[in-house]
């Protein structure tokens, strides 16, 4: 309970501050470039915390869906989109919805706290039908200590996160799909100081293919396959082919009652 409260926290007061907008609109830029989202498409956002990057898709008139492990969390997303998104309890390691759901996937600042993140990723592609999308804090920017690093990005400074490196992403990725076509880019570079004089030196670098950045976005398709429900809920369920509802929305309804 003590590490919702603080994380929500950092997360909301970190956007009061005239650096931590510049911070976001910069990651905010670099998604919204590799993902290139069309309205109407299905968003999941994994680990959606207090729904922040909710926010950037919804501009893009997308219908989205988060999920994460912390209630209170949730609670505060809801507070700030209502209706507009679907929030779910659940662990980013066993995601409780059907293959091929969503248009797109992401995975934005999360693979740092998890166990297994290579189980975050194949549960990610495993209900995907068209692109995944993972951010995450660069183990070789140059933009400053680790410390103000997490300070930066809305972690609790106490907290142990791991930081990741380019090849290790990219290795846990073609691990589960094999070699595939990677866009990626990196944003940040230089530390916070920087920004209160010099935010015109951040605009030089390009989004894609710079190692340097203290935020790094990996973006990749995946191919469809065939639509099928988690034989939990098929048994519960008793889904068949002269059901009325898609295994989808029978899910949903499903975790929407467990949710009320």
């Amino acid at each position: 309970m003590f590490f919702d409260q603080k994380a929500a926290k950092l997360s909301d007061e970190r956007l009061k501050t005239t650096l931590g907008r510049y911070i976001v609109s910069r990651q905010k830029e670099l998604i919204l470039d590799l993902v290139a989202p069309h309205a109407g498409e299905r968003i999941l956002d994994i680990g959606c915390g207090t729904g922040d990057n909710l926010q950037f898709f919804r501009d893009k008139w997308c219908s989205v869906t988060g999920i994460d492990s912390s209630a209170e969390m949730l609670e505060i997303a809801r507070a700030k989109h209502g209706d507009h998104a679907e929030l779910i309890l659940a662990q980013a390691e066993d995601i409780p919805f059907s293959d091929n759901e969503f248009d797109i996937v992401t995975i934005i600042n999360v693979l740092e706290t998890v166990n297994d993140p290579q189980k975050v990723i194949a549960e990610a592609i495993r209900v995907c039908s068209g692109r995944v999308f993972i951010g995450f804090l660069n183990s070789y920017s140059f933009a400053g200590t680790k410390q103000r690093l997490k300070e930066i990005s809305g972690f609790p400074i106490a907290q142990k996160i791991h930081f990741f490196s380019l090849n290790e992403i990219r290795t846990m990725v073609r691990n589960l799909i094999g070699d595939t076509d990677i866009k990626w880019g990196s944003v940040i570079y230089f530390p916070g100081i920087v920004y209160d004089f010099f935010e015109e030196l951040e605009e030089v670098f390009p989004l894609e293919k710079n190692p340097l950045g203290a935020f790094v976005g990996f973006a990749f398709p995946v191919k469809y396959t065939y639509r099928t429900a988690q034989s939990p809920i098929m048994e519960t369920f008793e889904l068949n082919a002269k059901s009325r509802d898609t295994a989808p929305e029978t899910v949903r309804g499903m975790l929407r009652q467990a949710d009320k």
